[in-house]
């Protein structure tokens, strides 16, 4: 049951990951600075890139089985993609300093999503 929510919210941050990226490109150039285009650019790439990811763990959970890493993969890059990208979206648009400190929180998790991945397969071909 909850895999069919993490493959919805893999769909809906696919969506806003390309409708942001176009936001960006057309609706920021020219308002943000070279560093916080770059941040921006930054955090639609991850976004992107980590929804494939996202996407991979919940295929892999149901050809391979629904091993607990492919789970808690899927959570943490979930949590990563809302705390990484969603804090340099607020820090770059908004302004919001507060929230850089949650972007390297939001890394730990997509990283911890990259392990969990690897340990999901390792634990269905175990040699």
């Amino acid at each position: 049951m909850i895999t069919k929510y993490i493959f919805l919210f893999a769909g809906f941050s696919g969506f806003i990951g390309v409708a942001l990226g176009a936001f960006g490109a057309h609706g920021l150039r020219g308002k943000l600075d070279e560093s916080g285009m770059h941040a921006y650019e930054t955090a639609v790439s991850y976004q992107l890139i980590h929804t494939l990811a996202l996407l991979a763990c919940l295929i892999l959970m149901t050809q391979l089985g629904k091993y607990w890493a492919f789970t808690y993969a899927s959570f943490a890059f979930s949590i990563g993609i809302l705390l990484f990208s969603g804090s340099l979206y607020l820090l770059t648009v908004f302004g919001l300093k507060i929230f850089g400190p949650i972007t390297p929180l939001g890394g730990i998790f997509l990283l911890a999503g990259w392990v969990l991945l690897s340990l999901g397969i390792w634990q269905k071909y175990e040699l």
